[in-house]
């Protein structure tokens, strides 16, 4: 897993903190998550589902609101609609930079910011929110009525929510009433899930039943029983984001390869076979199963490695096992192998290595690093025996690759 830490200006060009999770072996499609009302990027919940779903090949963008977090910007001089720009702005600079979001995930209040947002995302394919409200206006809920009197009377007041003490200014209040819930749903258009648990004791289950309500078809609710607002348990996000990549899968343009981790071929064979996407395989051999496609420069989805990058760790892999088991038998003290390797097509008047004097012709380079206590002969000798690995002699053989079609499974 990757994570890779930045910022984005947001509409008042103030640095949003922004962090970016995406799985080691490519990403076929992204998500933008907005987390709770004065949370952060970093809440628990928003950390294990966002993993969760990395495991799963999504790649996710979690952002601090304005003032939140490590954004700039005064959370005092916030509101309802600053959040929704802020998630815009996201949105963008992934366009921009990655891929535009196909799933917006939006936790809390962060749930009806995606929502009034979803409309202005067009590449967005669904749209999930977890214990969200059905209007924004329910976050005054949070305040004291004594609290929402010295807003009222005073144009602010401060106001303690989670053991943190906030600047609420009038304009926040008033911002919440101008927005009505019921208008981004009926224009939504897009596939929505609604996850939320009975006992929420924020934001209650009645509130999941207003947005089923308001909203078209396709539309979906699933019950988080037993979990809390927050999704304190890691199971229980584990769930979170188990159920919303299975329901998105019907909805995202890019699909998700999939393996069949049960299946095996016979010792010393591989079978590969077509998966999802433009190019990704999925390939088997023996009790062993992986993905292999072609990077995104290309037209793939990034889903594993390239035909030639196997090509190359197949050599790679055979020259170093060679090696080992040699300087083993020798009894030489070779610690560690390293093998770096690089295939190029070049014009054969470049290649002082390569036989050939015209035309164009195919190298591979192998860079081969030796640790150990090794004198200059015994270093030379082991390059010598790089050649002779078995793949590195069939690559030299000029073997004979018969094709034959399968009869029994044409």
């Amino acid at each position: 897993m990757k994570q890779t830490r930045f910022t984005f200006p947001n509409a008042a060009g103030e640095e949003l903190s922004a962090l970016l999770m995406t799985p080691d072996h490519g990403t076929h499609t992204y998500a933008l998550f907005a987390h709770c009302f004065t949370c952060s990027k970093d809440i628990a919940a928003a950390t294990r589902i966002s993993r969760a779903l990395v495991t799963r090949g999504v790649g996710v963008l979690r952002f601090d609101f304005t003032g939140l977090g490590n954004s700039e910007g005064d959370f005092a001089n916030t509101n309802f609609s600053s959040n929704v720009q802020d998630l815009l702005a996201a949105a963008d600079h992934m366009r921009a930079t990655l891929d535009a979001p196909e799933l917006l995930i939006g936790h809390s209040l962060g749930g009806a910011a995606v929502l009034a947002a979803a409309g202005r995302i067009p590449e967005a394919s669904g749209v999930v929110t977890i214990g969200a409200p059905a209007q924004p206006g329910h976050v005054t809920a949070l305040f004291s009525a004594g609290e929402l009197e010295r807003i009222e009377a005073e144009g602010c007041a401060k106001v303690t929510l989670a053991g943190r003490t906030f600047e609420i200014h009038r304009q926040f209040l008033d911002d919440l009433e101008r927005h009505r819930m019921q208008d981004y749903l009926r224009n939504l258009r897009k596939p929505l899930l609604i996850l939320h648990s009975p006992q929420d004791e924020i934001v209650g289950i009645e509130e999941a039943r207003h947005i089923y309500e308001g909203a078209k078809h396709p539309k979906s609710f699933i019950s988080l029983d037993g979990a809390d607002h927050l999704l304190s348990k890691k199971e229980d996000s584990e769930y979170v984001a188990t159920t919303l990549t299975a329901w998105a899968q019907r909805y995202l343009r890019r699909k998700a390869p999939h393996l069949d981790r049960n299946r095996e071929v016979p010792e010393g064979k591989v079978q590969v076979e077509t998966l999802t996407g433009p190019y990704a395989q999925a390939v088997t051999t023996g009790r062993h199963n992986f993905i292999s496609d072609e990077p995104v420069k290309v037209g793939g989805d990034d889903a594993g490695p390239s035909p030639y990058d196997l090509l190359l760790a197949g050599l790679g892999s055979c020259t170093s096992m060679t090696l080992a088991m040699y300087a083993r038998r020798k009894g030489w003290a070779l610690t560690h192998v390293s093998v770096r390797l690089e295939h190029e097509r070049m014009h054969a008047e470049d290649c002082a290595q390569c036989p050939e004097t015209d035309g164009k012709v195919e190298r591979i380079t192998k860079r081969i690093a030796l640790e150990g206590d090794l004198d200059a002969a015994q270093r030379q000798r082991l390059l010598e025996i790089a050649d002779r690995c078995p793949v590195n002699r069939t690559l030299l053989g000029n073997p004979t690759i018969v094709g034959v079609l399968d009869e029994d499974e044409a």
